[in-house]
């Protein structure tokens, strides 16, 4: 037996005797419906007690980030082992219950950017979904031009005293902690005097402010900084250097936004859990079993050929190994461009139910799909403008000329 054999033997041993019944398929194949969605945190409630349970067994293994050395809480796995373990878990219809901006887009810069002392302090308690992490980027005047930042963090000698404000900060009402993009530097060039700097949540002087969206509910936020004091180890990386990993962290982003556009999830507003060939043979009625408008079934095709070729490219690049790059902004735009497309066919093979709103006229899965589609519009300006990635491709992924 090889080495990777018998870690899959055990892999499926360890999750067999660990894997709670309701985060599993049952006998008879079915996937569990009812999952509590957890982003973890010092404040994080759980509606179904095994979710919590699964959550710990997971982090203190270390596989909600499998490949992360084993000194700073991670499975220490190989890229073969992960993908056994993912194999594995898909097999017993599982997944790890911890969604995270930590570990999405936090952990890989302090991997990399990140001192012994802050790796140490940081990347457990992200693996093992104790703080929940919010970013602070935009800003009222800074989108698309983020470099523009406002606000700042001024040297008081053993701390920062950090004022502004920060929007579309997401979760910000909920998180622990902020990664946040603060001038250090007022007198360098905008680029040169931005720092990356983490902020406890509940320091005196932070604030948050929701953001309503037209669907009534919205994961955004305005954040406020009035006089906090953040301690200077807190500053990630060099003085003054944070847009290098500001950057860094963006390529992260943008890989999470293209497979959240593959998967159709996350769009924040109520979630719609239609399928579109469902939806399309309800509205258009089935021939032999298949979609009975032939132009419409084209379309459905053509989309499912295309998102089966997406999700490949995507599990390509994992296999790879390779560390975010401006790659991810040619993911990031076709996943958002893919979402929007897939709500815009679900909308147009739900006949009037597309325009569902309020009233008793429509279901509530009806009125959730009407808002989803609404949200997508939003995809392809969060973690950078659609028109921002196009001109990432062009200079960085071709080399065209600015």
């Amino acid at each position: 037996m090889t080495d990777l054999n018998q870690f899959r033997e055990e892999t499926k041993q360890w999750l067999d005797e660990n894997c709670p019944p309701t985060m599993r398929k049952d006998a008879k194949g079915i996937k569990p419906k009812h999952i509590d969605e957890v982003w973890g945190g010092r404040n994080a409630k759980y509606k179904n007690p095994e979710t919590k349970i699964w959550l710990d067994k997971l982090g203190e293994k270390g596989w909600t980030m499998p490949t992360v050395p084993s000194e700073y809480g991670g499975g220490g796995l190989s890229k073969e082992e992960t993908k056994i373990l993912q194999e594995e878990m898909m097999a017993i219809g599982t997944n790890s219950p911890l969604l995270s901006f930590g570990i999405w887009m936090l952990a890989p810069v302090l991997l990399e950017y990140g001192n012994e002392e802050q790796k140490r302090e940081h990347l457990p308690r992200i693996i093992k979904g104790e703080i929940r992490w919010c970013q602070g980027y935009s800003e009222p005047g800074s989108g698309s031009d983020l470099a523009s930042l406002a606000t700042k963090a001024e040297d008081m000698g053993d701390h920062y005293l950090v004022n502004g404000q920060k929007v579309w900060t997401s979760y910000a009402d909920k998180a622990d902690w902020i990664f946040a993009l603060v001038r250090t530097g007022p007198k360098e060039p905008k680029h040169d005097g931005i720092s990356f700097l983490l902020i406890d949540m509940k320091t005196a002087g932070v604030s948050t402010k929701p953001i309503t969206l037209i669907s009534g509910k919205s994961p955004f936020c305005e954040t406020f900084f009035d006089d906090v004091k953040v301690p200077k180890e807190n500053l990630i990386g060099d003085l003054n250097r944070g847009w290098t990993i500001a950057k860094a962290l963006l390529q992260h982003e943008r890989k999470f936004i293209s497979s959240f556009g593959l998967a159709g999830a996350g769009n924040g507003s109520g979630s719609s859990k239609k399928d579109l060939i469902g939806l399309a043979k309800s509205h258009y009625g089935e021939t032999d079993g298949k979609i009975a408008n032939d132009f419409f079934r084209a379309e459905v095709a053509n989309h499912k050929i295309k998102e089966h070729a997406f999700g490949l490219t995507l599990q390509r690049a994992g296999d790879e190994g390779g560390k975010a790059s401006a790659v991810a902004s040619m993911f990031k735009y076709y996943g958002t461009e893919h979402n929007k497309e897939r709500h815009e066919l679900m909308i147009a093979a739900s006949g009037k139910a597309g325009v569902a709103w309020d009233g008793n006229e429509f279901d509530e899965s009806e009125k959730n799909l009407t808002k989803s589609w609404l949200r997508t519009k939003g995809n392809s300006i969060e973690g950078g403008t659609s028109e921002v990635q196009l001109n990432v491709i062009s200079k960085r992924v071709l080399g065209l000329p600015s």
